[in-house]
């Protein structure tokens, strides 16, 4: 088994773990960290993400990332930055692998349309849905509902963003984080450990960079829009100068592993200098500190920020992702409505958990029903109940 004695001493250390909800004989070969990750891949909601937006829908081209590639890359890139600053990696992997599992068919549409129509029911919020499907949705287990998953790997997963409660800008608990930290306290009030921290990061560094591959991809934007971006433009810049003639697709790819080298090195030093400056000794001071101790420097802030706003203009609100983004609303719009009013159209496993109609209860297990599905599920579904003449 996986020792510490290569764990910074403000690593979270999988034998001083806070334990399970539910008691459990913890295994010989394999430590509680190692043993979360495992669960969150075998998981129904991780294969389900094969098949989920992450910008284009699943059959607008096989070699777009899904929900599923992404979640691999956070880990690869979450691995290797929680490996130099001597965090606990098994740990930062599952939550990297496990970060997107609330998400809905058809990507932020989807969860836009999804919060819309349950507003008068308690809202939805992907981050509440992920801990949902981790506590109670994933029902495989004798003994419990969910994955059962270790008090740092839960914590992790609500607060990854920072704390919940207690800073000005925060907003009122989601239901499902409300009512499992009644039972089981996750400390809301305090950032995260360092490995949750370090995979929020990494999100950030591989959704900025597949976007950029995936937008050229899709002839949203060219290599040359990018030239003004900072950070980017320079990157592709020093790239086109060294190989001369190089091909479009490896320009990119080189261009790319460079920017994502260059974003995780920015962060390890960074990191490293906050930690040092802070003179954190141990990860209830990383929890204390306040602030997060994971991030980038002001110089890397500023082109992160620069480019998000690239992306956003030429990508997210291009007409053709809008258009996508239009129907997909729709869709779960209408699976909503329809399912709400007529429960008996759900699935005999879900219509045994549905109340009458139009209660919040009912309400809740569509929501749970429509979250889980695929893009394509959520088509083929819509079709089978809207198309007087498809199957059903």
């Amino acid at each position: 088994m996986k020792t510490s004695a290569t764990l910074a001493p403000y690593a979270c250390r999988p034998e001083e773990s806070r334990g399970r909800l539910h008691a459990e004989p913890e295994s010989s070969s394999r430590t509680v960290f190692q043993r979360d990750r495992d669960r969150i891949l075998h998981s129904t909601a991780f294969r389900r993400l094969q098949y989920k937006t992450q910008v284009f829908v699943y059959h607008e081209g096989d070699h777009y990332r899904t929900r599923l590639t992404h979640s691999l890359e956070v880990a690869q890139i979450a691995r290797t930055i929680s490996r130099a600053l001597g965090l606990d990696e098994d740990l930062a992997e599952a939550l990297a692998l496990g970060h997107d599992l609330g998400h809905t068919p058809f990507g932020h549409a989807g969860e836009d349309a999804l919060g819309a129509v349950m507003r008068p029911f308690g809202g939805f919020d992907h981050n509440d849905q992920t801990l949902r499907i981790l506590t109670r949705l994933e029902r495989h287990y004798a003994a419990f509902d969910g994955l059962n998953l270790a008090w740092e790997t839960l914590e992790g997963t609500v607060k990854h963003n920072g704390p919940l409660i207690g800073r000005a800008e925060a907003k009122p608990l989601p239901n499902t984080i409300a009512e499992y930290v009644a039972r089981h306290d996750l400390e809301l009030a305090t950032w995260p450990g360092a490995e949750a921290q370090v995979a929020a990061m990494s999100d950030d560094i591989a959704y900025n960079n597949h976007d950029i591959d995936d937008g050229l991809r899709a002839g949203l934007f060219a290599v040359e829009d990018l030239a003004e971006v900072p950070l980017v433009g320079p990157v592709f810049g020093e790239v086109a100068a060294r190989h001369p003639g190089l091909d479009e697709p490896r320009l990119i790819h080189e261009s790319i592993r460079r920017l994502i080298d260059r974003m995780a090195s920015d962060l390890i030093a960074e990191t490293g200098r906050r930690l040092s400056d802070a003179r954190i000794k141990s990860v209830a001071d990383i929890r204390a500190l306040g602030a997060p101790v994971v991030g980038f420097s002001e110089t890397m802030r500023v082109a992160d920020k620069a480019l998000k706003a690239f992306l956003f203009e030429r990508m997210y609100r291009h007409y053709r992702v809008n258009r996508m983004a239009s129907k997909a609303r729709r869709i779960v719009q209408e699976l909503f409505a329809l399912l709400l009013d007529e429960p008996e159209c759900l699935p005999t496993e879900w219509r045994q958990l549905a109340d009458d109609p139009g209660t919040a209860t009912t309400a809740r297990v569509v929501a749970d029903y429509i979250a889980g599905m695929t893009d394509r599920y959520a088509l083929d579904e819509h079709r089978r109940l809207f198309d007087r003449y498809g199957p059903t």
